[in-house]
């Protein structure tokens, strides 16, 4: 059993959770908790995982179901201290129970072959509202999710766990270009909807046919002039009362929720 911190699978461990430079660079991510953990072994992306001992002498459904699969998958199990797994955890009450876990990769000319809807982020900040998004994309049937390299990092330990999963069955892209990425979109035919404050034509108001593209911007900033220019439609959300803009997670349900409904009539 590790017992120290000084151990060094620990400190492999804290530098996975702390430095999103080293998880690119490893191209692996701590997934915590037993739904977290569940997933990644069922989509045989789990590498190794961490317990406490308290966890691997319980009894609890949870944890026997978790063991059961890392066995099926020869998956090794590392017990350790709870003072020690509880300094790696990014929960306040961790279940004893994480796994280091290989980063998803897709290819996203392979998804341009038929009919696609796919959320374009840039620059999102907050790890909560990416989380969301990712979540929501997966149940309004988007495509895929793309995202600009000043958007938060997708596996940051707090997005991670608000994808409820979500990040293991969502295709997503990161961009170093977003206007390229954005240009190429569109030379395969794809309709780009910018979210705008400004947006000439209220979300409810267009058909949404075809392949689509929906953008949203930084929660502070909105989408930047350059993208924008790019958008073949800028959509706005009608609003009442004195406020400036709704929340971006919440903007973002609200309209992927509306293609769906529009692809549904």
């Amino acid at each position: 059993m590790i017992e120290s911190n000084s151990n060094p699978q620990i400190k492999y461990l804290h530098r996975l959770s702390k430095s999103s430079r080293f998880r690119k660079a490893e191209k692996v991510f701590l997934a915590e908790g037993f739904k977290m953990v569940k997933e990644a072994l069922l989509h045989k992306l789990a590498l190794k995982l961490y317990v406490t001992k308290a966890a691997r002498e319980s009894d609890r459904k949870e944890y026997l179901e978790i063991f059961k699969l890392s066995e099926e998958t020869e998956i090794f199990i590392e017990t350790v201290s709870e003072k020690v797994f509880s300094g790696i955890c990014d929960t306040t009450n961790p279940q004893g129970i994480l796994a280091i876990v290989k980063m998803p990769e897709y290819d996203m000319e392979s998804f341009l072959s038929g009919p696609v809807r796919f959320l374009c982020l840039e620059d999102i900040n907050d790890p909560g509202n990416l989380g969301t998004m990712m979540r929501t994309a997966e149940a309004a049937g988007m495509t895929g999710v793309i995202m600009s390299k000043g958007t938060v990092d997708l596996f940051n330990p707090k997005v991670v766990r608000a994808t409820m999963g979500s990040l293991f069955r969502v295709p997503f892209f990161y961009t170093d270009r977003l206007e390229e990425t954005v240009c190429f979109l569109k030379s395969k035919g794809i309709t780009i909807y910018a979210a705008h404050l400004q947006g000439s034509v209220p979300y409810d108001k267009v058909s949404y046919k075809g392949s689509v593209c929906l953008m949203i911007g930084n929660e502070a900033n909105g989408l930047s002039d350059s993208v924008t220019m790019l958008a073949d439609t800028c959509i706005r959300i009608p609003m009442e009362g004195q406020l400036e803009s709704l929340n971006a997670a919440v903007s973002a349900a609200l309209l992927m929720y509306e293609i769906k409904r529009r692809e549904e009539i």
